[in-house]
């Protein structure tokens, strides 16, 4: 045989065993064994709670008739869990659940009463679990809860911007 005949039948009988290889997975014809395994993943009851600023105005003249504006909470619970949301009494100097007030800002200590409410004009938001917090089921999407605010008639207080804080919480 000569050496360019050799080379050739060298060089076909390479490319043929490497063909298998550079195709693709070899097939195998002596059987088979399997094993399973598992996937995994563990929900837990859980929520989160987000808020947006309550306004009542930034031009407000005299309190001689009630100023009523709303916001919202957006909680997300697990599927089925049930929740309660508490309101706290806020951070206005004297402050309770029954007796919100904005406090004057430096030296202003004047007050201005407000009320948050569950439904419109009524049913007071607190804080105590089973009395008058307001409670919901998860769904495990976000759920919109409107937070009813009033500033009831009343003596108008000096010109300040009035503020309190409220924390609103989710118990689960």
């Amino acid at each position: 045989m000569s050496k360019s005949l050799s080379r050739a039948v060298l060089a076909v009988a390479t490319g043929a065993l490497l063909l298998p290889v550079l195709s693709g997975a070899a097939v195998y014809s002596n059987g088979s064994k399997t094993a399973t395994f598992d996937v995994t993943l563990k929900i837990v009851t859980d929520c989160t709670i987000a808020a947006t600023p309550l306004d009542f105005g930034q031009n407000q003249g005299v309190l001689a008739t009630a100023v009523n504006v709303n916001t919202t909470l957006s909680v997300t619970c697990t599927n089925t869990t049930p929740y309660n949301i508490g309101l706290n009494a806020g951070t206005g100097t004297g402050s309770t659940v029954a007796s919100r007030v904005m406090s004057g800002t430096g030296a202003n200590t004047s007050t201005v009463a407000f009320n948050l409410y569950q439904t419109a004009g009524a049913t007071n938001w607190g804080n105590t679990q089973g009395t008058d917090t307001k409670s919901a089921t998860g769904t495990g999407t976000a759920q919109s809860h409107t937070v009813y605010g009033t500033v009831p008639a009343q003596a108008t207080p000096q010109p300040d911007t009035y503020k309190s804080t409220i924390t609103a919480t989710v118990y689960f």
